[in-house]
């Protein structure tokens, strides 16, 4: 049985999150020449968009992701725990309430 039967708080249709990507996919996807670019492109845009959600400037968002992975493969695994965009960490130093825009 569909979400949006038993919970009425749930849209009947995802024309919103449709909406929210199209101006992102005709731009950005007609660039992509390999698998691995759109794969590294979405990847980006969804982080984007979560840092969003959670009240996070992107631009210092990324920017802290990208300098902090550089050489990820030496960094602990809890590492990506505290990357995310809901940790404490990141609410801390990129979050717009917190003067940082």
């Amino acid at each position: 049985m569909e979400n949006y039967l038993l919970d009425g708080r749930c849209s009947i249709s995802n024309n919103a999150a449709e909406r929210a990507v199209k101006s992102y996919v005709m731009v950005n996807f007609l660039f992509h020449d390999t698998v691995k670019g759109a794969k590294a492109s979405a990847i980006v845009y969804t982080l984007a968009e979560t840092a969003k959600a959670y009240g996070l400037n992107i631009r210092l968002y990324l920017e802290t992701v990208m300098t902090k992975m550089l050489d990820y493969k030496n960094e602990p695994d809890s590492i990506l725990e505290e990357l995310m965009p809901w940790s404490e960490a990141m609410q801390k130093s990129c979050g717009l309430n917190n003067g940082t825009i």
